[in-house]
């Protein structure tokens, strides 16, 4: 392990399974939660100076928030269900706590970020949430905008990915780590990995051009990966379907990125 791969495992008591807070990641804007419950467990978090996404990887619950009863929240009871379904996802605005009380096997997401602004509590249903398609051949991925810069809120981002076995995501290796638009975006980011099936593995490195920073970590279901700056491609090994939940926040939301001028020509 390193300091920018945190492995996955059972959930405690609570179904808590990951809890990243900036001061934990020593930097500024992101912060994410992985939250496993059953079928009557409740989870329930005061509203604070941060916004948060709360997304359904998995599973179904009651959720009220900001004083509003959204009822029952998801659908599908995982990421590689079917023919990779849209999620659904809650988005709170800062000072807005959130209840709920899961009716399913649950698996939450809570994106959080800085907060701001004069934005309403509101359910993302799938039919809300964009699909694409990225890349060709072997480097073919499959895009669900879950909170893009293109909806209203603060400074969050937050997308989902599925990379087929064998294909390449991030690629080619692009960063987005200097405040220097309209070229390049500042924005932290974190990577929930999940693999079909999950005895699975796939590779993630994240470096900078001068090699200051250099690392290839292999992730394995469930695992949270850190990335603060450089670039950082990933690679799912042949025959286990990757899927992981990105969130980035930074000084300015929007996403301009710079890919690795050794690999550009890629792209060409």
């Amino acid at each position: 392990m390193t300091e920018f791969l945190r492995k996955g495992g059972e959930p405690d008591a609570r179904g808590l399974v990951h809890r990243l807070t900036p001061a934990d990641a020593g930097w500024t804007y992101v912060g994410f939660e992985l939250w496993r419950l059953q079928p009557g467990m409740r989870l329930e978090q005061a509203g604070d100076d941060r916004e948060r996404c709360l997304v359904f990887i998995g599973g179904r619950a009651r959720v009220e928030a900001g004083g509003r009863n959204f009822g029952l929240v998801g659908a599908r009871t995982s990421p590689f269900e079917g023919e990779r379904p849209r999620p659904h996802a809650v988005y709170l605005p800062q000072g807005c706590g959130f209840a709920l009380e899961a009716v399913s096997a649950l698996e939450l997401a809570v994106a959080s970020a800085p907060g701001g602004g004069d934005f309403q509590p509101r359910h993302i249903r799938p039919e809300e949430v964009a699909a694409s398609v990225r890349g060709t051949g072997t480097n073919t991925r499959y895009i669900h905008d879950i909170l893009p810069e293109t909806e209203p809120a603060h400074s969050l981002l937050v997308v989902e990915v599925f990379t087929p076995g064998g294909h390449w995501s991030g690629y080619p290796p692009h960063k987005h780590d200097r405040d220097a638009l309209p070229a390049e975006s500042l924005l932290e980011e974190t990577y929930y990995h999940r693999i079909h099936p999950p005895q699975g593995f796939a590779f993630q490195r994240i470096y900078t051009d001068d090699r200051s920073l250099d690392v290839t970590l292999t992730v394995e279901d469930g695992d949270l990966v850190l990335v603060p700056r450089g670039y950082h491609p990933v690679g799912a090994a042949h025959g286990y379907d990757l899927y992981y939940l990105n969130v980035m926040a930074g000084p300015r939301r929007v996403w301009r990125f710079a890919n690795d001028p050794a690999h550009a020509w890629l792209v060409r």
